[in-house]
């Protein structure tokens, strides 16, 4: 699990653009008490994802 800037580290993307990733349910993610972490296989799910945007467009 990972931290949201953390992911931002291995998305490259920053923080803000996450969240809103988040928000709009394209990146999954889980609270954690008062901390939101994104699962190592939500970052695989979403990267495939955007390949899969890249290879329609």
């Amino acid at each position: 699990m990972y931290d949201v800037d953390e992911a931002g580290v291995v998305l490259r993307l920053s923080r803000r653009y996450l969240y809103q990733e988040i928000r709009s349910g394209r990146l999954r993610s889980v609270k954690a008490g008062r901390a939101r972490r994104v699962p190592a296989d939500a970052i695989a799910d979403y990267v495939k994802l955007l390949e899969q945007e890249a290879q329609v467009a």
